[in-house]
């Protein structure tokens, strides 16, 4: 388990130094001096979006392997609860009605979306902490707010503001500078700390809700720690790069066979696995053989897309 995260740590520094220095231009070695004029490509645009990329990653890593554990469920993904969806459609609202011109209007609106969704989340679920509830809650929150966020495209008052709001949906780190850190980095910290705080709870859900009760769990407030903790998280990595999907759900089953099948157990290699995994994508993007950058938001849905398919194949293969 230490081998392991000692290993994405590792791993995570080596992509980090690839990213900062990896784009159209590639800035040297030998540049990353302040005497270099060059190095202000690395201070201002490369480091803010390789930080930003961790911090986001991390938050989607370790928001996936949660939400796997508490609804035991190796499909399950920060989408479901609709909390991407609803801090989604907070952003779009920004956009709609011309406040993203202010820098810190566009993240504000879409951490109230998150907070909104995880407040209705919290109302239509109830205090039974009923995991079957909690599931169809999040879906029917995903669906509402979907449809609204695809009112609001179709009636955009100019077609730039439509093509703005689509633009940002797909998700990307470009352009993303040290104001947007200082925006995402304390949310995801102390969303962290909450999702972090649930893994004792996580593993005796394991054996069972009766079970975990028998052994002093208490639903209401796992629940309670499982929305506050996943809405901060998702919602500050919504509301500074976008819906960017699948990296909650691939992460956790690439450390599960590694780090074992103890959710507890998997929440900080997901958390480092996460950060390397779209750390890595971004860099991918920059530097591929492309007129325009590749939006972050669809490759990961490109890599993410047949992931889901060969679970689901795989889990009717074990359940044939």
């Amino acid at each position: 388990m230490t081998r392991l995260n000692i290993g994405l740590v590792v791993a995570l520094l080596a992509v980090a130094a690839l990213s900062v220095a990896a784009g159209k231009v590639w800035v040297p070695w030998d540049a990353w001096t302040a005497t270099d004029p060059r190095s202000i490509i690395i201070v201002e645009l490369r480091l803010p979006r390789t930080v930003l990329a961790l911090v986001v990653g991390a938050a989607l890593g370790l928001s996936g392997a949660v939400m796997q554990g508490y609804l035991r469920n190796p499909l399950a993904d920060p989408g479901l609860f609709g909390v991407s969806t609803g801090a989604a459609f907070g952003a779009v609202l920004a956009l709609y009605f011309g406040y993203a011109a202010q820098m810190w209007l566009l993240p504000g609106f879409a951490l109230v979306g998150a907070g909104v969704t995880m407040a209705l989340l919290a109302l239509i679920a109830g205090r039974s902490g009923s995991l079957i509830l909690f599931t169809l809650a999040g879906m029917i929150l995903t669906s509402i707010f979907g449809s609204l966020t695809s009112l609001a495209i179709s009636l955009a008052p100019t077609p730039f503001v439509s093509s703005q709001i689509v633009t940002w949906l797909l998700g990307a780190l470009t352009d993303r500078s040290w104001d947007d850190v200082k925006v995402a980095a304390p949310l995801v910290a102390v969303g962290a700390a909450l999702l972090f705080a649930t893994g004792r709870s996580l593993d005796a859900l394991t054996l069972g809700e009766q079970a975990a009760r028998s052994m002093g769990v208490d639903p209401a407030r796992l629940q309670w720690l499982v929305i506050a903790g996943v809405a901060l998280t998702v919602g500050a990595s919504v509301a500074t790069a976008g819906q960017i999907g699948f990296v909650g759900l691939i992460v956790p089953h690439m450390v599960r066979p590694f780090a074992g099948h103890r959710p507890s157990a998997i929440l900080l290699p997901s958390a480092l696995g996460g950060a390397l995994l779209l750390t890595l994508a971004d860099a991918l993007v920059r530097i591929a053989p492309t007129v325009s950058e590749l939006r972050l938001g669809i490759a990961m849905s490109m890599l993410g897309g047949p992931f889901f398919l060969y679970l689901l194949i795989a889990m009717r293969r074990r359940l044939a």
